[in-house]
């Protein structure tokens, strides 16, 4: 399976002409986070691929219409025209504070930075918790019926101490740490910290979760799960 997955910045290899032809073998689409919706709809307009998305703390014009319950790439379960237009229009699910199944695959989004300055997605450490709650009984479920919890968590900012920066903007979250310890997904994928060195490390990893900073593009290569 080939995951193509995007943050931060609109990359012209992905916004481009040849995209579908570049990535023609892609899978389904994830992003991180700092994203116009606009570069997401091209997206899947061009690859005609799922895209499974959280908000970071940036490009949030759409944030207040995605948070409302339900709002997913499902217009037939809306009764009112707005969200309907808008998910047809950016081809994207929002899966911020959810569990999704995918082709076999268990997906799980928290969006958001740690809190710097009380701006829009900003987060404690204590809120955070409170976001995850709402998954852990979908996760139970999953790993006491499919032998695992979870396969991919999908967020913008980065573990305390893994991938992170020390300045308050870019720390990473301490309760994504037990997140990781006590759930055990696969992969971890994130952005927020912005690589100008395209050479620089990537991956690194924290118990059985490889942990990716997926800034710009990266593409995502792994055999299906089983049981």
């Amino acid at each position: 399976m080939r995951i193509l997955c995007v943050a931060d910045h609109i990359d012209p290899l992905v916004y481009s002409a040849g995209v579908k032809s570049r990535f023609a073998d892609i899978d389904f689409v994830m992003s991180a986070g700092d994203l116009p919706m606009e570069y997401l709809g091209f997206i899947s307009a061009s690859l005609n691929k799922p895209v499974y998305f959280v908000f970071g703390n940036h490009q949030l014009t759409h944030l207040s219409r995605f948070r409302r319950w339900g709002l997913e790439s499902d217009p037939e379960r809306y009764a009112t025209p707005e969200p309907a237009t808008l998910v047809n229009y950016f081809g994207s699910t929002y899966i911020g504070g959810r569990v999704r199944r995918h082709n076999g695959l268990f997906i799980a989004g928290l969006g958001g930075c740690k809190r710097y300055n009380r701006g829009e997605n900003q987060f404690t450490e204590r809120q955070m918790f409170f976001v995850m709650l709402r998954m852990i009984p979908a996760l139970i479920w999953n790993k006491l019926v499919h032998g695992r919890a979870l396969d991919i968590l999908l967020t913008h900012a980065a573990p305390e101490g893994i991938n992170d920066r020390p300045d308050p903007t870019h720390q990473g979250f301490r309760i994504f740490l037990w997140f990781l310890r006590k759930f055990r997904p696969r992969y971890m994928l994130h952005g927020h910290i912005h690589l100008y060195d395209l050479n620089a490390e990537r991956v690194a990893h924290y118990h059985d979760t490889e942990i990716i900073n997926v800034y710009d593009h990266y593409v995502l290569e792994f055999d299906t799960p089983t049981r």
